[in-house]
């Protein structure tokens, strides 16, 4: 199982961490940034930062969402803060009736941090006051005392740091509802307070696995909104790698399935076509044999039957079309090709002309090439132009009907 590696961030930039899998409370810490392997090996990290540098406190105020929440938190609290909105990161517990738990630190303070984490090559996971990290006891305040700070949690929200000596004063201006639970990780002897306590540990050894016991009490990540951090999933990389395998083959076996219905469904659909190509070949050339289609496509079949002048398309019919296209489109004969007829071998041509002079000048230039019999079949007079037709055929010399 995959461990979780806590560590303190102090006010002076150091660093002690401990990895617990197990009971935190049996764990020793030790002083410095964590190796590399305990870093790859963490399933979470979570930061410990000082408290004297977050303000806790909390807000009554109602949002559809999250992102609305953070951005009406400035405003909720605005009374209480000593700096300006926009040099202040804020982040928030999850709302219960209504209140949020807040906890707001200075941006360059919380980047300094950060900056901090990645020079020792530290990604968080979270960032959580060390204030927010000490466990309440019914209805007691939780005090910490070490050599160079007191830090007190009084109610889920409500906490402070101060320096040891000034903790007396502290207490006489605004003492706790309760008693307090104190934890004394100094060496010296124990200090008089002018409150109720319910209980004195002196000589505590370890902070960090202290505070560590129990992170689940710390309500809230300091990394909320664009501090947000992406969350690693870092335990168990072989089971994640495995779904992913698996998916991959699924994934695959789903692009083959498909595949083959895609190649089934095209086989039908070009059987379809071949057997509709068939019977139009059929219907357009009765006399041909049925079994002529086992050596022949249908494709095949209607070239061989145009194209009967030769070998390839420039010495057949489809080769006339080639040469009489130029003839056509001259922009000297202005003539307009309205429908195009091949049967039997023969083309006809249905044209529109501006008169029966460029009707019969298209006939000659058709008839001048060579091996190229036209003739002019129909010729109809109308409003706007004379509509006629020229039969092509690979034959003798041209012949002209007189209408």
């Amino acid at each position: 199982m995959s461990d979780r590696l806590f560590l303190r961030l102090a006010a002076d930039g150091s660093l002690s961490w401990l990895r617990a899998s197990g009971d935190v409370r049996a764990a020793a810490s030790l002083p410095g940034a964590p190796p590399a392997s305990a870093l790859a090996q963490a399933r979470e990290v979570v930061v410990f930062v000082p408290a004297a540098d977050v303000l806790v406190t909390r807000a009554t105020l109602a949002a559809r969402n999250r992102a609305q929440l953070l951005k009406a938190l400035p405003f909720a609290i605005e009374d209480l803060l000593l700096a300006p909105v926009e040099s202040l990161h804020f982040a928030a517990s999850n709302a219960h009736d209504g209140e949020v738990g807040v906890a707001v630190v200075a941006r360059s303070t919380l980047e300094h941090w950060l900056d901090r984490l990645a020079e020792a090559g530290i990604e968080a996971d979270a960032l959580v006051p060390e204030s927010l990290a000490l466990l309440l006891a019914g209805t007691n305040a939780t005090l910490v005392l070490e050599d160079d700070c007191a830090t007190l949690r009084a109610a889920p929200w409500s906490a402070f740091a101060c320096a040891p000596d000034e903790l007396p004063g502290w207490l006489a201006q605004a003492p706790p509802d309760g008693a307090l639970d104190v934890h004394d990780f100094r060496a010296a002897a124990p200090i008089a307070l002018p409150v109720p306590v319910a209980a004195y540990h002196e000589r505590q050894r370890d902070a960090l696995a202290f505070l560590a016991a129990n992170p689940g009490a710390a309500p809230l990540n300091l990394l909320d909104g664009e501090f947000a951090a992406r969350r690693r999933r870092r335990n168990d990389a072989g089971r994640v790698w495995r779904i992913a395998a698996a998916l991959a083959a699924v994934v695959a076996g789903l692009a083959v399935l498909s595949l083959g219905a895609q190649v089934w469904t095209l086989s039908r659909e070009s059987a379809r076509l071949d057997a509709a190509a068939r019977d139009a070949v059929t219907k357009a050339f009765p006399d041909l044999d049925a079994k002529i289609f086992d050596r022949l496509t249908p494709a095949q079949l209607v070239l061989s039957r145009v194209d009967r002048g030769g070998a390839t398309p420039s010495s057949g019919t489809l080769g006339v079309l080639e040469r009489i296209g130029p003839i056509l489109a001259s922009g000297s004969t202005r003539i307009q090709l309205r429908a195009l007829d091949f049967r039997n071998g023969v083309l006809e041509l249905a044209l529109r002309a501006p008169d029966l002079n460029a009707l019969d000048l298209v006939r000659e230039r058709i008839a001048m090439l060579p091996g190229v019999k036209a003739e002019l079949t129909a010729a109809n007079p109308g409003a706007d132009g004379v509509d006629g037709r020229i039969r092509v055929d690979a034959g003798a010399s041209a012949k002209v009907v007189q209408r």
